[in-house]
């Protein structure tokens, strides 16, 4: 009954029609993200934040808006991914190896509409997990003392970071420069100032969103600038769309199982739609019978990844939201915009903020809906994007992202710091060192040192009380382990290939 009250509770807050409004805006802006190529759900979610302070949003209506954002952006990835192959971000890469195949036999539209289906299927049994997941685990979070929460953090780092990259060793410097960023400002424990080179802006620290806007959206104009030239074009052309009924029949288990599958990625700190994307095709792969057809058009290779990708977004959203630790790069950028809004995630917040989880999953459920009958007969329209040129869409991001962070501060100082952290994300994706890390050792480097000390006070100073109890040690564990496993899937991604 208590479910029922939530959601009831959930829906009142979902069903305004502000909140309703936002929501399908954040869809359509998402999907249209998601189409471009290269953008995806992290920089889209990270540009579109600084509009939502500009519009003045409470709580409620800016995490509909940007989770929103972030499911379009989910669905819209598949576009590029089948008419250009071209991922439109990480997770999407799967669904090139049959999408644009299937594209080039003349079956664009069926593509299409078959992973957005899967899209919907994934997402919205997602949505349901969350419901039922979340508030389970946030009861188990109180279990978690000062060296739980540092080994927790460090599985966020280890994983998130280790998963990101190509080279495990690039993850940890990236994951080493976000805290030392995360330093800066004046010790809250002993009132010393550091590394702020006496600078009277720099006492406060280095607030989050001006990082996160310089290291994705602003690197992203120069990446855009440097990579993309002026026009950008479709590869295949899109005709006639149907819905392909049999085909979605066929592949409704497939739909089913890499849901599952995704849901359990993105629930793991740090894995993400990349992982459940990868673990939902090759799984689907290995129960089929004639592995062969995969890589050649076959629906069950745009089904299983689109499915899982999806679900693992939603997924990703159950860390984030009762431990206060992201499940993957764009649910960290969230986690900022929570606490730049005063919000702590953990589980707390599903009794002190009820009305903030319950209508987000209410309107994520709504969206999820609004989604399909966007992504389906609309699907013509979103492809057009991709036929925008970047001499247009260039200026549009810069405007947002200047308008945006200034709006929040009045500070030229912070505007100087976000091209600073534009120009440092451009080189750091120049040299494929991940900047997701970057904004997690930003965001969580502060509290991973409070439960370091705290941790150490009350065990005067001894290091084993890290160690001292089953939940920490399974996190070490689960830490070392993230942070070597993706080694291997590498391996067989590229077997796979």
């Amino acid at each position: 009954m208590e479910l029922f009250a939530n959601l009831a509770l959930g829906f009142s807050v979902a069903l305004s029609p502000n909140t309703l409004m936002l929501a399908v805006v954040g869809c359509i802006l998402g999907t249209i993200i998601g189409a471009l190529p290269g953008l995806g759900p992290s920089n889209g979610v990270a540009i579109l934040i600084p509009l939502s302070f500009s519009l003045g949003l409470d709580a409620t209506a800016a995490l509909v808006l940007m989770t929103s954002v972030y499911y379009g952006a989910m669905y819209g990835g598949r576009i590029s991914s089948i008419l250009l192959n071209i991922p439109g971000d990480e997770p999407a890469m799967m669904t090139t190896l049959d999408g644009y195949p299937m594209a080039k036999k003349g079956q664009a539209g069926n593509a299409l509409v078959l992973s957005g289906v899967a899209s919907f299927v994934g997402a919205f049994l997602a949505t349901i997990g969350l419901m039922l997941l979340a508030p389970i685990l946030a009861r188990v979070a109180f279990l978690f003392g000062p060296a739980e929460y540092f080994a927790l953090y460090l599985l966020a780092f280890c994983t998130l970071g280790g998963l990101g990259s190509k080279n495990q060793a690039k993850a940890a410097l990236s994951v080493c420069l976000g805290l030392g960023i995360s330093m800066i400002g004046v010790d809250k424990s002993t009132g010393l100032t550091r590394f702020t080179g006496d600078n009277l802006h720099l006492y406060d620290g280095i607030d989050f969103l001006v990082a996160i806007v310089g290291l994705f959206a602003v690197s992203e104009v120069f990446i855009f600038i440097e990579s993309h030239g002026k026009n950008s074009s479709i590869g295949v052309k899109l005709e006639k769309v149907t819905i392909p009924f049999k085909m979605i029949y066929q592949t409704k288990w497939t739909m089913l199982r890499s849901s599952i599958i995704g849901f359990i990625a993105g629930v793991l700190p740090g894995a993400g739609a990349s992982l459940g994307s990868f673990l939902a095709y090759m799984s689907e792969k290995s129960l089929a019978k004639d592995k062969e057809k995969f890589g050649t058009g076959d629906p069950r290779g745009i089904a299983a990844p689109e499915a899982g990708n999806n679900s693992a977004a939603g997924g990703a959203l159950v860390p984030m939201l009762t431990l206060g630790v992201p499940g993957s790069g764009t649910t960290a950028v969230l986690l900022a915009l929570l606490m730049t809004l005063n919000i702590t995630p953990g589980p707390l917040l599903f009794t002190e903020r009820p009305e903030v989880v319950w209508g987000l999953i209410a309107s994520l459920l709504i969206a999820n809906i609004v989604l399909l009958i966007l992504n389906v007969p609309l699907v013509k329209v979103f492809s057009r994007v991709l036929q925008v040129p970047a001499a247009i869409l260039l200026p549009g991001v810069t405007m947002i992202s200047f308008v945006g962070i200034y709006s929040l501060s009045g500070s030229y100082f912070d505007l100087l710091l976000m091209i600073l952290f534009g120009i440092v994300g451009f080189f750091l994706r120049k040299m494929d060192i991940p900047t997701v890390p970057v904004i997690l050792g930003i965001l969580l480097g502060s509290h991973m040192e409070v439960s370091l000390r705290r941790a150490m006070v009350l065990s005067d100073g001894d290091f084993t009380y890290l160690f001292s109890s089953p939940i920490s040690i399974g996190l070490w564990v689960a830490a070392i382990i993230g942070f070597i496993v993706p080694i291997f899937l590498r391996r067989l991604l590229t077997i796979s290939k």
